[in-house]
This record gives C-alpha cells, structure tokens and sequence, in this order.
C-alpha cells in the first residue's frame, strides 16, 4: 500500500500578474487581494512505493526562517532525505510546480534538488517552457536541470514509466500538460497537476479561465472523476487547501 504525505509551501493569492503572495486565513481578507485573486495551496506530495520514494511537482522553491528549503524540510519531518528520492515525476514546468528542480547551496552552487533521483519531464512541455518563456515558466530554473544526466525523457501521448507510472498526455491546462496514475498492485493514485488542482473542480462543471483550453480541462475531469470514481482511486489536488488526498 502506498504511503502519502503532502509536502506544503504554504497559502497563496495569485492575480493576473502570476505573483505567488502569502496568505494567512486567519488575519488575511482575500477581497483585499487584487480582483480576481485566486486562493490556494502549494503542495508537492510525496508517495512512497515497494520500489520508488516519489515527489509530484517540486512548488515554488521557497526557503523556510531558518534558510532550508521547505521541501527538505518537509521531506525530513517524514523521515525522508532529499537523496532518498528515486524519482520526480513532473507534470507540467509552469513555476509553480517546477521552481524546485534545482537550488543554490551555501556556496552558491547550483544543485539538483534530489541529487539522486530521475526528473521525469515531458519533452514536449520542456520545449514549449523554453520556447514560452517568462512569466509562466522561469528558464533560469530549468535550464540547469535539463544540462544534467538525472532527466528521464518522456514522449509520446501515453505511457509507463517502469511498468507502473502511467503517463498521458491531456493538455488542458497548458499545451503540453501530462497527468500521472500509479498502481502499485494495492493502490491506484492519481495526480492531475493543475488538469485537477482541487476537489470541487472535480464535481462542478468549472471552466477556467487561466487554463489554456478550458473545455478540454474540463473534459479530461469528468473523465478521470468518473474513473477514479468507479476504480476507487486516490486523488492528489495539489492545490487544494482542506482536501489534498481524496476519494471521489
């Protein structure tokens, strides 16, 4: 059975601008945000199996008071070191889900986040995110990782990653966007990146405007509520505040 455990950044307001500003619910007043500020929660997560340590989505990269990355920290209040991880399986490269690839030591060195792990990346997306650019893809926090040997290339509209990562292609949200379902033989758990990002999304009919094709968004929804619905799957909203990890 796998074990899953979020690995959160925190509270955000993001607005047009794409700006990722920290919000408090206790004391902050989301109306005092810029209008059409939406509120949400950034959290990789991280799935452990019989054979891999798996982080989903990298977030934002940001360090915590003491100077750490909070995904190291994270990771470690479960008893997890960054070099435990077998494997990154990314969904898309926009900077909020891949702002994390790699990071600065004390030396101000750049390093891979997980030295010893496989940065699974779609090859379409990552031309796309080169190609595209600020202020949805930050290159300068791809490029180094893309110059390593630790990335797995991806390709195709559908496939395994070892047997039991399945892969697909759906490009709803962005162009190149890909969704992931692990089936470890006990469990089958599904991350949608931001094809899903929270549960409502999943039982409204919602078309987004900040998706790039919003009906096909919402398209690949339906059908992965009405699977995952019918094969008891695992969800994985990574930006939902209240319910991160549910059954549909």
């Amino acid at each position: 059975m796998a074990k899953i455990y979020t690995l959160s950044e925190g509270v955000f307001t993001v607005g047009h601008d794409k700006a990722f500003l920290s919000f408090n619910p206790a004391k902050d007043v989301l109306n005092e945000r810029s209008t059409g500020s939406l509120l949400l929660e950034v959290q990789p997560f991280l799935v452990i199996t019989d054979k891999d340590v798996i982080v989903l989505d990298t977030g934002l990269g940001f360090n915590n008071n003491d100077g750490i990355l909070q995904i190291h920290d994270n990771l470690r209040l479960h008893g997890y070191e960054p070099a435990s991880v077998t494997k990154v399986l990314l969904s898309h490269l926009h900077k909020d889900h891949a702002g994390c690839l790699v990071f600065k030591d004390n030396n101000g060195l750049v390093m891979t986040t997980f030295p010893n792990a496989e940065y699974c990346i779609y090859r379409p997306e990552a031309d796309y995110a080169l190609q595209k650019g600020y202020p949805s893809y930050h290159t300068k926090d791809i490029e180094p990782l893309l110059a390593t040997s630790q990335v797995r290339w991806l390709d195709g509209e559908e496939g395994f990653i070892d047997g039991y990562i399945q892969f697909i292609h759906t490009g709803g949200h962005c162009p190149q966007h890909i969704v992931y379902l692990i089936d470890d033989g006990t469990d089958k758990v599904f991350f949608g990146g931001d094809e899903a990002p929270q549960l409502k999304q999943m039982k409204i009919k919602y078309v987004a405007k900040y998706d790039y094709d919003g009906k096909k968004a919402l398209a690949v929804r339906e059908k992965y509520a009405e699977q995952g619905r019918r094969e008891g799957w695992k969800f994985l909203f990574y930006h939902d505040i209240k319910h991160p990890i549910s059954f549909l």
